[in-house]
């Protein structure tokens, strides 16, 4: 029953938030409104059904060296999405030209922080540390993942091939950054970076939802392999890669830190008992 009370919160609030942040979408600055009060009232409603539950501190929304935590997240989704737009622009598939919308970009930074945190909540938060406690965690971080990219076919551009690189990309690389954390503030800012530069810097598709358009007026195009087509960045090869690349980075830093749950039965009680529960 933890579990189900933990996920019904939990998308609740997913739904009520997105519902708001969709009702305002034609005020960036209600929508940045909007955005906050999300991002505020799916944080405080996880730690209190993960107290009242679980009967523990919420630790892994704690607030203690969150801003750290969520500025390295931040860089580093940043960072990877920008060294994307780098490869292609150098090949030629990416172009600016010239401002786009900067009130566009007001309301993308309250829509991309309400959905980076209640997605993080809910697929990071609620299902992968059940699930790893039921596989460990190398099999939870695969059948996440999977869950995670399969959520993006109802997307209006969505594609097969852009559900698996989320899968592959994102599902990898926020899980893993959880998991060498055991907090959800790097996996959030990770996520918020991530999806902020792509749509309200870049003005690029992000998983093929029309997203509008940001700071920048830019063009995509060339091979559907390279740029993601109609889905977005976020289906090209160079996005999985790079997903790739940091996954591994943050597994590695995970296995040092004695942060991975085996799959054995009998191993698994003794290492979730050391964890972020």
């Amino acid at each position: 029953m933890k579990f189900v009370w933990q996920l019904l919160t939990v998308v609740v609030v997913s739904m009520v938030g997105g519902q708001a942040l969709m009702a305002v979408e034609d005020n960036p600055w209600l929508q940045l409104v909007a955005g906050a009060v999300t991002v505020a009232l799916g944080l405080y409603v996880y730690g209190w059904v993960v107290r009242r539950t679980e009967h523990r501190p919420s630790t892994e929304v704690s607030l203690d060296g969150a801003a750290p935590a969520f500025g390295r997240g931040l860089l580093i989704g940043a960072a990877v999405f920008g060294a994307v737009i780098a490869n292609l622009y150098t090949a030629g598939y990416y172009e600016v030209d010239g401002l786009g919308s900067p009130t566009g970009a007001v309301g993308l930074l309250g829509f991309m922080a309400g959905a980076a945190v209640t997605e993080e909540l809910l697929y990071r938060g609620v299902l992968f540390r059940y699930v790893e406690k039921l596989t460990g965690t190398w099999l939870a971080l695969i059948l996440t993942g999977v869950l995670f990219g399969a959520s993006h076919l109802l997307n209006p551009n969505a594609s097969v091939w852009g559900a698996v690189a989320i899968a592959i990309e994102a599902g990898g690389m926020l899980t893993a950054a959880y998991i060498a954390t055991r907090r959800l503030w790097v996996p959030i800012g990770l996520h918020f970076g991530w999806n902020f530069v792509a749509s309200g810097v870049f003005s690029t598709e992000v998983s093929g939802n029309d997203t509008p358009q940001g700071l920048l007026d830019s063009a995509t195009s060339g091979p559907a392999l390279l740029t993601g087509g109609d889905f977005g960045p976020e289906g090209s090869v160079y996005s999985v890669v790079f997903g790739i690349m940091v996954t591994i980075v943050f597994m590695a830093l995970a296995h040092r830190r004695g942060h991975l749950v085996p799959m054995r039965r009998a191993d698994r009680k003794a290492a979730t008992a050391t964890l972020a529960r």
